[in-house]
């Protein structure tokens, strides 16, 4: 689906660049360099406009060339924060793809040291945002980028497998909610793990009855068609050491089952099933970078429907880890499996357990839908977690889950309640909840408020933003550094 990608150490000259009909210059901040790809023209185009060239680090500046083509230039600053440079790069190239080249050529015209940081940054932006989502519109489809062109600068390989796990997620994102069924997304996770090498599991509705697992079959229940699924998938390369876990909430569709959601908040609802889009996808990411970790991947697949056999307020159902959970309100669905989907991920005893979901409506009100929200069993995690959103552009905020907050979810007649109808924190609350079925294990809680943003979030130009998926190749990499669990030649690029 991607571009094919092309490197060259040097700029082009002559024919070369007469040839090109879309162009992107990035340059350093400061003055114009010498070597400026396009210099006249550029300098022409300011003066015309009457702006500084450190304009061009906060908006880029198209010009027809001589030849015909179109070029954009924009100035990269390293030292701002990775999320700016990456929505510079995004605006710069959106006037390139407005015309649906078939081509891009980007020239770097700085140093070694920021022509790395460049050719990276780029190379994410225009691999993700050049290829298209899968789409029923048949008028003005977009088309795909065919080839991407770096020149004078080689991007790092974790540039390229980003790219191509963020469209994974939002092409899944993406799918209508009868075509992304949980029996169609079952077939697809089963077709990706026999493409990449991955061990493949399912706990169907039989072998979770077998197991315990009331919390997911109570939200299970009210589906017509019995193809509610725990999927497992297993990353396992050679001398891995470290122990990683990934769990997403995959609500292929959410009504609000008994306590039904108004047409305005169902819309949309095909979304739900985010958490998981990101976490295949991030497995995805470290098996193309052959990171040395043991990755098993735990999707909870199911709807949330309404119908006579739907769960209701007030039953109690028994989760799989022996706790009761008293059920206040049928559209807290996905703290329900979620929990069971924990504690099946925490048998595996992993090194850490992250998760995923688009859980809480309360985390849009705190936070809209530029941010994700955090929460971490310890602060040194939760600081390697706000770290990783700072490094990848995915920024996060971290919240507290102070124990004396459990005390809204006590129950007169379970172990717990599964929320609250008051509404207060309950994000806070959720992350409560959650934490039951984790354990000790070290465990990270993230709640993708900004799994859809209008317009568009950093690097990414669609309303769904795969947000996560940058965030968790940054914190994988971060947290194996810092892991005592790996050597020290663990090839951690």
């Amino acid at each position: 689906m991607l571009a094919k990608l092309t490197t060259h150490s040097r700029l082009p000259q002559g024919k070369n660049l007469q040839k090109m009909k879309h162009l992107l210059v990035v340059l350093p901040p400061g003055v114009l360099p010498e070597d400026c790809p396009q210099r006249p023209l550029l300098e022409a185009a300011l003066h015309r406009r009457g702006k500084p060239a450190g304009s061009l680090a906060s908006v880029p500046l198209p010009a027809t060339t001589a030849e015909g083509a179109l070029c954009v230039w924009c100035m990269l600053d390293p030292a701002k924060p990775v999320f700016e440079q990456q929505g510079l790069l995004r605006k710069a190239l959106q006037s390139l793809f407005d015309e649906r080249p078939e081509r891009v050529d980007v020239l770097l015209s700085g140093d070694a040291a920021f022509n790395a940081v460049a050719a990276s940054l780029a190379t994410y932006v225009a691999l993700a945002n050049g290829a298209p989502l899968p789409t029923a519109r048949r008028k003005d489809a977009p088309r795909a980028l065919k080839e991407l062109v770096i020149w004078n600068g080689q991007p790092e390989a974790a540039a390229v497998a980003q790219a191509e796990a963020n469209w994974l997620a939002r092409s899944l994102i993406v799918q209508p909610p009868n075509q992304l069924t949980p029996t169609a997304y079952r077939r697809k996770l089963a077709d990706l793990a026999s493409k990449e090498g991955w061990q493949h599991e399912e706990f169907g509705i039989d072998k979770l009855r077998k197991l315990g697992a009331g919390a997911f079959l109570a939200v299970a229940q009210g589906s017509a068609v019995a193809d509610a699924a725990i999927v497992h998938l297993s990353y396992r390369p050679k001398r891995a050491s470290a122990r990683v876990a990934l769990v997403g909430k995959g609500i292929c569709f959410d009504t609000g089952g008994h306590n039904l959601k108004s047409a305005k908040y169902m819309a949309g609802m095909h979304e739900d099933m985010a958490g998981s889009a990101v976490a295949v996808a991030l497995l995805l990411a470290a098996t193309r970078l052959n990171l040395p970790l043991r990755i098993d991947c735990w999707l909870a697949l199911a709807n949330n429907e309404i119908s006579p056999l739907a769960y209701r307020q007030g039953d109690v159902v028994t989760a799989l880890d022996g706790t009761t959970i008293e059920i206040v309100h049928t559209d807290a669905e996905g703290r329900m499996v979620l929990a069971d989907t924990l504690a099946l991920a925490a048998r595996k005893s992993p090194d850490v357990l992250v998760d995923f979901a688009t859980l809480t409506g309360s985390m849009i009100t705190a936070l809209g839908n530029r941010y994700g929200g955090v929460f971490a069993s310890a602060a040194a995690l939760a600081g390697q977690a706000v770290a990783a959103g700072e490094a990848s552009g995915e920024r996060v905020c971290v919240f507290p889950m102070d124990a004396d907050y459990e005390e809204e979810l006590e129950s007169s007649v379970a172990d717990i309640k599964q929320c609250t109808l008051a509404g207060e924190a309950d994000h806070i609350l959720a992350a409560r909840f959650l934490r039951r079925f984790v354990g000790e294990i070290p465990w990270l809680h993230v709640d993708l408020s900004a799994a859809s943003c209008k317009g568009g979030l950093g690097a990414i130009g669609s309303e769904q933003t795969g947000f996560g998926v940058g965030w968790g190749v940054k914190f994988l990499t971060q947290w194996m550094r810092q892991s005592p669990l790996l050597p020290q030649d663990a090839g951690i690029n």
